[in-house]
């Protein structure tokens, strides 16, 4: 039997092996572009053992698979050139056609990046018919996620010529720019478009590019885990009992010719419907409106736009639907059929489903249809009707929703990216960070790992490298603001700091009311400035607009030096610099007034603000009609001198040292005195309450403000014991005798000054401060049975330790009592050239404490602290000790 088994294996495999053919890489195929002046690799599969041989250009190469069916061969490096022909023989052969070699650029990002010629085809009808570039080719990688490895190949996907017909499905962003270098060089253009909406930049970063991640890593091992998959993707079953909710327009046909409509009110289009009376409506709004056409439009095909609509639409006439789409982005445009318009009224009815946030139709988009160079406004006053409302649900009630794969570490990097890592490129352009907003913080860091591990898995560390940042978008706030997507923008500058690197700003082409601008043509030619200048090395191309160089202040005024302003600093409409804010220590920003000094430098005041110290330049999501550039029209990135840059991977984030100032006792003289002392300077505190005091339980709404500010609110207990029979603690009331309180009162009374805390910040991470310093109770210890509970906790003991001596559940401190200012000064001295964690404990600061620090002497030390904070490391407690715990975990075997 086991013979039979044997043969039957070895008769199957033969007939594998016999049936190998030679299996090039979907990238390898008709009109590829090769990478000019370097080496070339083609490669590809076959059976084991098999010979292969290459002829090009007159010339055979020849080489055998591996144990693997693996093969490769290696071309020597071509001029630039296209028409040429390839065959590869084996079991079978293969010719590819249409050879070019050039320059090929892998464009990658989210939806941006994906837009095609199609969505912009109205905007650039000149530059889509005259698409006639037979050497600008693009090969489109097809939606795919691995959670598990990188793979080797694509399942599909082709090389196209531009031309009026394929060029629609070009990204445009990518065409654009192709044809820039393309014109100038005239040197075939290959793109590469592996781009993905919606997907954040964590999505491309490969495994080996996440080796200072710790927490990531442990993301990337839970999901090559599929039961842990599964887990995720498995939903509740529905009850059988759940109401269905119903469209009464579908039942009752609203959209019908034949339907006599009652009850619909008057709405305005363009328009959401949460502006005009439908408060916090999710769920179905039918419109209707009733046009004459002319004589003339009868039995012809009509354009109809319907600008942007949130979230999905159908869109009917006269009882016939003419299409519909299924999410709020794209550009409504249909088409009305021949046959369809009559002679009178013809109906439009359009069925909108929104389900978050507000729905209807995005205003400043074209509303109109058209024929015979004739337009009929669609704009204006139509009716409405609700047909379902979407009853608000409990999202934690239905279950897990499961685990989205496209967002994941690593999932389009290995399906998307890896596949063309054995291809020789020119350089990368990526457009991504919409989806990255929410959480923009990050960036900071993923921006550079990006570049870093992509060019480390093409093996040249100065391949270039070019970023589009984000344009302006959203409704213009006239304030100074804070805004995610200008932190997200200085992410995305993150990328300046490693050679070989542009970022193209596009603050002055963006859409307030769409995320998707169509304006592609000028960001395509912003990026050729810097392939020119970086990748082909003309230096004399400027690329980019105004960037900050130096800043001083001089009285009341603070002038700002730039580099990149070629013959100097303009304003593009003549008038005062726009968008520039000025503030003092307290970060109170204001607008300022400008003056160009000369030409490279700018003038910033406000009478308001003596002493300035901070500036930031279009920190708004968008600052619409920015005017500041350079002479060669490029604007310059938003930006701002209030920010800090600080290195999460070590210790004190890359400063000499760390300060926590903790306060004790919950005391007015902490809301009344310092805690307007730090928010004047930016500076947050720990806040040790305990509930029975009389500021704790009096004055809730001012420490609820105070955590909004930042600071940290930790537990000091209920009732403040300490341990009445040690010496000096005769003033210990016998209730909160420490020593004679048990475990489990310890715990009770700690875990619900937690719950008081809770009720306050709405918070569950916390540390905690020993009353008095002491920690026993009958039993002996007790922070070691709270450990789950906290974070970290503080003792009083005037002792300071670098990082890797913390012991988180006994931080040292140095209490103050009648402590001068240098004094203070002198503690943190030592702590900066020492490299040590000083932790400062407070009661009274101006009074209501035996234990009393002058105002003026606390306020000396706080200047002293924000005037060298970018060699001090100054956070809560809670702060410090979740990133001691942070290194300590990553350097931890």
């Amino acid at each position: 039997m086991k013979i039979i088994k044997v043969f039957l294996l070895l008769f199957f495999f033969g007939i594998i092996q016999l049936k190998a053919q030679i299996r090039l890489p979907k990238l390898i195929s008709d009109n590829i572009v090769l990478q000019r002046d370097q080496p070339i690799k083609v490669w590809g599969w076959a059976s084991p053992k098999e010979k292969i041989s290459l002829t090009f250009n007159k010339k055979d190469y020849k080489t055998t698979t591996n144990d693997d069916g693996k093969w490769e061969i290696q071309l020597p490096a071509q001029l630039a050139g296209s028409g040429f022909d390839m065959l590869l023989k084996g079991k079978n052969e293969i010719t590819i056609k249409n050879i070019a070699f050039g320059d090929v650029w892998l464009c990658s990002g989210q939806s941006n990046m994906v837009i095609p010629m199609e969505r912009v085809k109205e905007k650039y009808p000149d530059d889509i018919a005259s698409a006639n570039y037979p050497d600008i080719r693009n090969f489109f990688v097809q939606t795919l996620t691995d959670l598990n490895a990188p793979k080797d190949d694509l399942p599909q996907g082709e090389w196209k010529t531009a031309n009026p017909k394929d060029i629609l499905t070009f990204g445009a962003v990518s065409y654009f720019f192709a044809r820039e270098i393309y014109e100038k060089y005239k040197v075939p253009i290959g793109i590469i478009n592996s781009s993905v909406g919606g997907t954040p930049i964590e999505a491309w970063i490969s495994e080996g590019g996440y080796k200072n991640f710790a927490d990531i890593q442990k993301t990337i091992a839970k999901n090559k885990d599929t039961a842990y998959i599964n887990s995720l993707n498995r939903r509740p079953a529905v009850s059988s009992n759940k109401p269905i909710l119903r469209d009464l327009g579908m039942i009752e046909h609203w959209e019908s010719a034949d339907y006599q409509p009652k009850g619909w009110r008057n709405i305005n289009i363009p328009g959401f419907w949460e502006d005009q009376g439908l408060k916090d409506l999710n769920g179905v709004v039918w419109f209707r409106r009733e046009f004459e056409v002319p004589q003339s439009w009868l039995g012809k095909a009509i354009k109809l736009y319907m600008g942007r609509i949130v979230d999905a639409d159908e869109m009917y006439v006269n009882g016939k639907k003419i299409g519909n789409i299924t999410y709020q982005y794209p550009p409504r445009r249909y088409e009305i059929p021949a046959d369809l318009l009559k002679a009178g009224k013809n109906t439009f009815v359009i069925r909108v489903t929104n389900t978050a946030g507000k729905g209807g139709f995005v205003p400043d988009k074209p509303y109109f249809m058209t024929s015979n160079g004739e337009q009929i406004d669609l704009k204006g006053t139509w009716q409405y009707k609700v047909g379902e409302v979407y009853q608000p649900t409990n999202a934690g009630a239905s279950g897990n929703g499961g685990i989205v794969f496209q967002n994941q570490p690593t999932a389009l990097f290995n399906a998307m990216i890896a596949p063309v890592l054995p291809m020789k490129i020119k350089g990368f352009v990526w457009y991504q960070g919409e989806s990255n907003v929410g959480s923009p913080e990050a960036y900071d860091t993923f921006m550079p790992a990006l570049i870093n591990d992509w060019r480390s898995l093409w093996h040249d560390a100065n391949l270039p490298f070019f970023v589009v940042q984000l344009a302006n978008f959203q409704e213009v706030n006239y304030t100074p603001t804070e805004s995610n997507i200008a932190r997200l923008r200085e992410g995305q500058n993150q990328a300046l700091k490693l050679p070989n690197t542009a970022v193209t700003v596009t603050i002055d082409l963006g859409e307030w009311n769409d995320i998707h601008p169509l304006n592609k043509k000028d960001i395509g030619k912003r990026l050729a400035l810097s392939a020119r200048n970086l990748a082909y090395n003309e230096k004399s191309v400027v690329f980019s607009g105004p960037t900050l160089k130096s800043q001083s202040i001089e009285n009341d005024k603070i002038i700002l030096s730039f580099d990149n302003v070629a013959e100097g600093i303009t304003s593009k409409d003549g008038e005062d610099l726009r968008w520039f804010a000025i503030a003092d220590y307290d970060k109170k920003f204001v607008w300022a007034k400008t003056r160009i000094v000369g030409k490279d430098k700018i003038e910033l005041w406000n009478e308001s603000v003596k002493t300035p110290k901070y500036v930031r330049y279009a920190w708004q999501d968008n600052p619409e009609d920015v005017n500041f550039y350079n002479s060669t029209n490029l604007p310059a990135s938003p930006f701002r001198t209030d920010a800090e840059n600080l290195d999460e991977t070590k210790a004190w984030k890359g400063k000499k040292c760390a300060v926590v100032l903790t306060y004790d006792d919950a005391l007015n003289v902490h809301l009344d005195n310092v805690i307007p002392a730090l928010d004047s300077l930016s500076l947050k505190g720990t806040f040790y309450l305990t509930a029975s005091s009389d500021a704790g339980s009096k004055r809730i709404n001012h420490w609820r403000k105070a955590a909004l500010n930042g600071h940290e609110l930790g537990n000091h207990t209920l009732y403040h014991p300490c341990d009445a029979t040690l010496p000096g603690m005769s003033w210990v009331k016998p209730e909160y005798d420490l020593s004679k309180y048990s475990l489990k009162r310890m715990q009770d009374e700690v875990r619900m000054c937690n719950a008081y805390l809770k009720s306050i910040d709405g918070k569950d991470k916390r540390t905690f401060a020993f009353t008095c310093g002491h920690k026993k109770v009958i039993e002996g210890e007790f922070m070691q049975s709270l450990a789950n509970d906290f974070v970290a906790a503080r003792a009083v003991r005037s002792e300071m330790h670098n990082l890797e001596e913390q012991n988180l559940l006994d931080v040292d401190c140095y209490s103050m009592e009648g402590t001068t200012a240098e004094q203070m000064i002198a503690l943190v001295k030592q702590a900066q050239v020492s490299g040590k964690l000083l932790v400062f404990l407070f009661h009274g600061v101006g009074g209501e404490h035996g234990l009393n620090v002058a105002k003026e002497e606390h306020s000396k030390l706080l200047h002293y602290l924000k005037e060298n904070e970018k060699e001090i490391y100054i956070d809560t407690m809670l702060n410090v000790a979740e990133h001691i715990k942070a290194i300590k975990t990553k350097t931890q075997p």
